[in-house]
């Protein structure tokens, strides 16, 4: 399964000096690469892949690394779910660049 996941944090210390929320967001995102699973971090998403399980548990651990910093944690999840399927994050992409060439 590919998740596309991004985590938002409110309040507390997580607001950068200039307005932004970098620091919270790199805790998460050290999870994620920490995770070892295949993953795409863009400036809005991060995209992950693997078993249910293990990217739930990821998803999970990012959005704790987050609430460490801020008293409230907003989470936006889109997954695609394609048993059977593996290496679709880059798969996919690829298989348009192939039309588009």
């Amino acid at each position: 399964m590919i998740v596309a996941f991004s985590l938002s944090p409110s309040g507390g210390d997580a607001v950068d000096s200039d307005g932004g929320m970098s620091a919270a967001v790199a805790a998460a995102v050290a999870v994620v690469r920490e995770s070892g699973l295949p993953h795409q971090t863009t400036a809005m998403f991060t995209y992950l892949e693997g078993e249910w399980d293990e990217v739930m548990a990821v998803v999970k651990r990012a959005t704790d690394a987050v609430a460490a910093q801020a008293p409230r944690v907003g989470l936006v999840l889109k997954a695609d779910i394609r048993p059977g399927h593996t290496d679709e994050l880059a798969g996919k992409v690829a298989r348009v660049d192939r039309l588009l060439d």
